[in-house]
């Protein structure tokens, strides 16, 4: 599916984009939220369901982290044991404040899917990690509205 035909199904458009986005699945949700703005469509709702969707899709992306194996990391990835466990206590001192930075681009599914490897508690992941989402859709929301009146 590409971005027009999410755009042509508005605010279910904008959820899909954005729970593509926070899977494995390299996809852009931005692109679909700002052509929506620019299409007319509100910005507190496509907050709502951009984050939403963005975040089921970085829960599932965290369950998938979760059903992982170190042997697996070690025979499929060629990942060291050390490694590993040099990530691990990477991710043990901040625990589940990582999940704020499960929006990054490059890099945001690997902390979510560590996060669940970890089996790093969920509520507070799932917590940090719809913050984390939500601010970033609200910043994209606010510059390009600032933008769209100048």
């Amino acid at each position: 599916m590409d971005i027009s035909g999410l755009t042509e199904w508005g605010y279910i458009g904008m959820f899909l984009a954005g729970l593509l986005a926070g899977t494995v699945v390299p996809f852009s949700s931005e692109v679909v939220l700002v052509s929506l703005l620019l299409l007319g469509f509100q910005g507190f709702p496509l907050l709502i369901v951009a984050s939403i969707g963005n975040w089921i899709g970085g829960m599932s992306t965290y369950y998938v982290g979760f059903l992982g194996k170190t042997e697996w990391l070690e025979k499929y990835f060629g990942v060291a044991k050390e490694k590993i466990i040099a990530f691990k206590a990477k991710l043990n001192k901040w625990g589940s404040f990582w999940a704020l930075l499960s929006w990054v681009p490059v890099g945001g599914n690997v902390i979510t899917a560590a996060l669940g490897f970890f089996k790093v508690p969920i509520i507070p992941v799932a917590i940090y990690m719809m913050i984390g989402k939500v601010i970033r859709y609200a910043i994209i929301i606010y510059i390009t509205l600032e933008s769209m009146q100048n």
